[in-house]
């Protein structure tokens, strides 16, 4: 993780030196707030990487030497099928769609948005994929 905070620390240097070009060469206020606060962005996270670092064990991309097998284990749990997030975007469209038609048709999208997120939660508590 020491890298990957110097990438950000470094990439705020460089972007701090953009905005301040820009800001000077083009006078323009909502470009210059957006690459200041892509600085204030990018040290954050320089900094949280960097913070972090010291606290964990070394990974195989901080040592040279490493291989790419080194860092090789499991990556995690992933789901291998759900319906669910069909619904969430079903609902969210709905709700997306009563800006432009109407307010009256966030009734019916709210329903199939927390029918879909209740299923999401609660989809590993019953049916085939339970004790998994």
């Amino acid at each position: 993780m020491k890298i990957q905070g110097r990438m950000f620390l470094w990439l705020s240097i460089f972007i701090l030196a953009i905005a301040v070009l820009y800001g000077v060469w083009s006078k323009e206020p909502a470009g210059t707030t957006a690459l200041f606060l892509a600085f204030g962005l990018c040290v954050m996270i320089g900094y949280y990487l960097a913070f972090t670092a010291r606290r964990v064990d070394a990974m195989a991309q901080d040592n040279k030497e490493a291989d790419v097998a080194d860092e090789a284990g499991e990556v995690g749990f992933f789901s291998p099928h759900s319906w669910q997030p069909l619904s969430l975007a079903i609902g969210g469209a709905l709700a997306f769609l009563s800006i432009a038609i109407g307010w009256w048709l966030l009734y019916f999208s709210a329903p199939v948005i927390l029918a879909g997120l209740w299923g999401w939660v609660f989809e590993y508590y019953r049916g085939e994929n339970q004790n998994q």
